[in-house]
């Protein structure tokens, strides 16, 4: 009989790649062979798995239609099975295996769609941390302003297109008529994708507060964060955009970076 982790390495193989014979020949027939009996199985998480990333890219299903959806994610799960237990945390990779799939070579839209709703099921999911008071910052003296990182909620995250993907997306809801054009044409789109209150949804900022909002996001010193606003546009308020940012209860706590110049990663206070 093989090693435990023998079985179990042979019924990953047999699940997403080819038959493995020594799982075979350890599963009893008990009326059917242990071929149909893993063939069964098989199906089983097959489904599982498609129904699973249906669930999460709703839109690029409707978009290219059922039947081509669960044959791309046919191919996509016996190449990506599953990392972890939890369901509605496969398919994050699932974008980039679009965009590097043959037949979807001519739907340059499509990886970003699947961004879109990648990010709007990890906003779902997401731990619900609460909002930083921001009579906090008072803790903070004034030379160490410029320095300030910001941890975020866990359901923020910033995307940005050069397709309506937003517009495609509301376009193809179940409850909307689906137009001909759907957008399908290129614009620099910059998104916010989080949870608000007990919704998850998205909206449009200018391409500046983008820029401020995605860089503090990922953990970027404030200074650091403004000159990328004001890179994109050179009239961008820097302190009307802390206050929006710190008052819109996306963050939960703050660091200061130690020393701007020789290391931008932050410290806790």
């Amino acid at each position: 009989m093989p090693a435990l982790h023998e079985l179990q390495t042979a019924f990953v193989q047999t699940m997403f790649a080819t038959e493995a014979p020594a799982l075979v020949a350890a599963v009893a027939g008990d009326g059917l062979s242990p071929s149909a009996r893993l063939q069964i199985y098989r199906h089983h998480v097959l489904t599982s798995l498609t129904e699973a990333l249906q669930a999460t890219f709703p839109v690029i299903c409707r978009l290219v239609d059922v039947r081509f959806f669960r044959y791309a994610a046919d191919t996509y799960i016996r190449e990506h099975p599953p990392m972890a237990p939890c369901l509605s945390e496969y398919g994050a990779d699932f974008p980039t295996f679009l965009r590097e799939f043959p037949p979807c070579r001519d739907l340059a839209y499509l990886e970003d769609v699947a961004r879109l709703e990648w990010a709007l099921n990890t906003a779902l999911h997401a731990e619900i941390r609460l909002p930083l008071d921001p009579t906090r910052l008072g803790e903070v003296a004034a030379e160490a302003i410029p320095r300030l990182c910001f941890a975020c909620d866990p359901s923020l995250s910033y995307l940005r297109s050069r397709w309506a993907i937003d517009q495609i997306w509301r376009v193809h809801q179940q409850e909307e008529e689906v137009a001909s054009d759907c957008a399908l044409h290129e614009e620099d789109v910059c998104l916010e994708i989080r949870r608000w209150e007990d919704e998850v949804g998205f909206r449009r900022l200018d391409p500046a507060v983008y820029a401020f909002r995605a860089a503090l996001a990922h953990g970027q010193p404030l200074a650091t964060a403004a000159e990328a606003a004001l890179e994109a546009d050179a009239a961008f308020d820097c302190v009307s955009a802390l206050s929006a940012w710190l008052t819109d209860g996306v963050v939960f706590d703050f660091t200061v970076a130690p020393d701007m110049e020789e290391n931008n990663s932050c410290k806790p206070l």
